[in-house]
């Protein structure tokens, strides 16, 4: 397979480094510091988002929590799935590699103080998503057969609406839709797919012999893309209500799973807590870092946490979208505990992990990057988290292994829904528009667990962030619509117009009729 990994490189290669250039382009700011411009744009959109709607993210928690345990959902509301299973779809797709090794990469980077960046920027986007995922629900299309069509392939037709009947705007708008749609569904199709199906492979392998173990051969390669085709396969044939019933019980156990793994750690290390701790402050604000010091350490967190739950991308709305409920503002308020679960939750569980044990790899790799090397790289990243949990016990990076192969599944199932809507957009839809789509996802899952597309999954990268220009943009147009729906469900809930079910339904399965 090495053959075709170089080809396509060769000839795909210059073309995906010329869209990551313009994608991913950053300020120089000295001492081969840079600020990329799409975590700007990113973080700037929280920061407006929060000051236009008074912070929700701090004052509506409390309300939030309640919404996902049903207290103002009843069982004849429009829509597939309950709200707690939108969240866990939403999260089983942005949880994954990037919490385990893109950590990593950003503390050996940006030093412990990244940590305290990475969480701040966490708390910002959770008002994009807030935003976003109100949208995403207010302007969906339920279909005949219950099924639903939402997020921003909807409304981003209505915000570019605005500009005008002309046939120049409407052409406009068509392209920014098209584009948003094709883009992704490629990262779809390479990023959610094809490079969780390779490293759920590349754990197994490492631990089972490497290219001399159980799973070295072409063949058991073959077998085991094919076994996995075959899981996702039987989740994703339901739809989004299979893939909220699995994603429903696995992202819990998965989240919970890990968060104790790290726990562990910590507590077998917890004369140590103070001082990582108080790391993490002085290097947030510390005038000298391991790179760049405060400011290398803002960007490197800033960035990590803008990669990590994709805020403003314009996934997450998609699955958030066929919640039940009339409330559109419910589930964008069920939406900002998204970035707090996988950002600053789990994220800073493996940066604390990391900072404490303190592995050798962590060393050397923080002491590379002081002396002007790269940063280390995902698979370096995953290596370093590996040998956080080896200071517990040699075994316990095989609880890692479990880990990265349940945050790739789930990443696997719901960008498969995401990608899906896209395809539609695109295609039309229909059974059988559907099925081809659904069989071309899973002939992907097996081929990623074959080869690796290192130029191909570049550029699906940069396409997940060339949607953040399009999506933030229709955010901006349509804040005044989420500020409406916010008066009326609040102001419905302090007039007494909205009221509490008397016995809510089950966070897995929708209710009944109250």
């Amino acid at each position: 397979m090495t053959g075709i990994e170089e080809w396509v490189d060769d000839r795909f290669g210059p073309f995906s480094a010329a869209v990551g250039n313009v994608i991913f382009y950053s300020l120089p700011l000295g001492d081969d510091l840079t600020l990329p411009l799409i975590v700007v744009w990113l973080i700037a959109g929280g920061l407006v988002f929060s000051v236009y709607f008074g912070l929700p993210q701090l004052r509506y928690i409390p309300l939030a929590i309640k919404i996902i345990r049903g207290k103002y959902t009843r069982g004849d509301e429009p829509g597939e799935v309950t709200h707690f299973q939108a969240l866990t779809s939403a999260v089983s797709g942005t949880v994954g590699l990037g919490n385990i090794a893109g950590v990593a990469v950003a503390v050996s980077q940006g030093g412990p103080g990244a940590t305290f960046w990475m969480i701040l920027a966490g708390l910002i986007s959770m008002c994009t998503k807030f935003v976003e995922c109100t949208l995403g629900v207010k302007y969906r299309e339920i279909h005949e057969d219950g099924s639903v069509t939402g997020g921003p392939f909807r409304y981003l037709r209505v915000a570019f609406a605005k500009f005008g009947d002309s046939v120049p705007a409407q052409l406009l708008s068509k392209f920014l839709v098209g584009f948003f749609a094709v883009a992704i569904l490629l990262f779809g199709m390479a990023g959610g797919n094809m490079f969780q199906a390779n490293q759920t492979f590349a754990q197994v392998r490492n631990v089972t012999g490497g290219e001399d173990g159980l799973f070295g051969s072409s063949l058991a390669t073959l077998l085991f893309g094919l076994a996995l085709a075959a899981l996702v396969g039987a989740v994703i044939i339901g739809g989004i209500k299979s893939i909220g019933a699995v994603t429903g019980r696995l992202v819990p156990a998965m989240a919970i799973f890990y968060v104790i793994a790290c726990l562990t750690v910590i507590a077998l290390n917890v004369g140590q807590v103070p001082a990582a701790i108080g790391a993490i402050f002085a290097g947030a604000f510390s005038p000298e870092g391991v790179a760049g010091g405060v400011l290398g350490a803002l960007i490197v967190g800033f960035r990590r946490a803008a990669f990590s739950n994709e805020a403003g991308v314009g996934s997450a709305p998609t699955a958030h979208a066929a919640v039940k409920t009339d409330h559109p503002v419910t589930e964008g308020f069920v939406a900002m505990l998204e970035p707090f679960v996988d950002t600053v939750l789990i994220c800073t569980m493996t940066a604390l992990t990391i900072i404490i044990a303190n592995p050798a790899s962590y060393v050397a790799a923080r002491e590379s990057v002081a002396a002007g090397g790269a940063p280390p790289s995902n698979e370096a990243g995953v290596i370093i988290t590996s040998d956080a949990f080896a200071v517990v016990a040699p075994w316990f990076p095989y609880l890692l292994v479990v880990a990265v192969a349940l945050f790739a599944f789930s990443t696997l199932v719901t960008w498969s829904y995401y990608s899906l809507k896209a395809w539609t957009t695109l295609f039309g839809r229909s059974k059988i528009s559907e099925t081809v789509f659904k069989l071309f996802y899973l002939f992907f899952t097996v081929v990623g667990t074959l080869i690796t597309l290192g130029s191909v999954l570049d550029f699906a990268d940069s396409m997940l962030f060339a949607c953040a220009l399009v999506n933030i943009f229709g955010l901006y147009l349509l804040m005044p619509v989420v500020k409406d729906e916010v008066r009326k469900f609040v102001g419905g809930i302090k007039s007494g117009d909205i009221t509490e079910v008397k016995n809510p339904q089950s966070l897995i399965h929708p209710g009944q009729k109250n």
